[in-house]
């Protein structure tokens, strides 16, 4: 039995499940109330064969028929979803799935397993686990007796190695992610 402290989490921790879905021929009254009764901010679209081909969120629903005056009556989910949707694998860890977010400026992902849409990860399910995650890592530091960074730590992209960190420091007037800092 391992008593290791596992520091990444994964996307099957966060994912919504089950997933929401509707014909991709539904009109978009449908599509609407669905999302309202399940309080839910997107809706997947699915084909005959009910593969996963694309997104409705409510953002597509207020610019694709809202804005332009259309008629949600006459207008079928395929009109207006988002496609193709991106997929994952549930066992990718939330890191990775952050960064391929901001790197597509989306907030959804869908995830799949063995071919089948098992999941959907999106931003708001990775910023609930924020105040566990920060929880987790205070214990972390106390049972492992890690002295505490100098200075404050932001999130954002390293100017050394342009990659995505959520502990850059500033050294020397750049922020650098901890491996550049070590490099140094």
């Amino acid at each position: 039995m391992s008593l290791e402290i596992k520091t990444e989490m994964l996307v099957r921790e966060a994912m919504s499940s089950p997933v929401i879905s509707v014909n991709e021929d539904e009109n978009m009254v449908k599509v609407a109330a669905l999302m309202k009764e399940y309080d839910v901010g997107a809706i997947i679209i699915v084909n005959q064969k009910d593969k996963p081909v694309g997104i409705v969120t409510e953002r597509d629903l207020v610019n694709r028929v809202i804005a332009e005056g259309k008629d949600p009556r006459d207008m079928r989910a395929r009109d207006i979803m988002s496609s193709p949707l991106k997929m994952v694998e549930p066992e990718m860890t939330l890191m990775e799935a952050m960064q391929l977010m901001d790197k597509l400026n989306i907030r959804r992902l869908g995830v799949i397993y063995k071919g089948d849409l098992v999941g959907v990860i999106s931003d708001r399910n990775i910023i609930r686990l924020v105040p566990t995650i920060v929880e987790i890592m205070k214990e972390r530091q106390e049972i492992n007796q890690i002295p505490p960074s100098f200075g404050p730590s932001i999130a954002g992209y390293c100017d050394e190695c342009e990659m995505y960190s959520n502990n850059l420091l500033e050294v020397d007037g750049e922020f650098l992610c901890e491996e550049c800092r070590i490099d140094l």
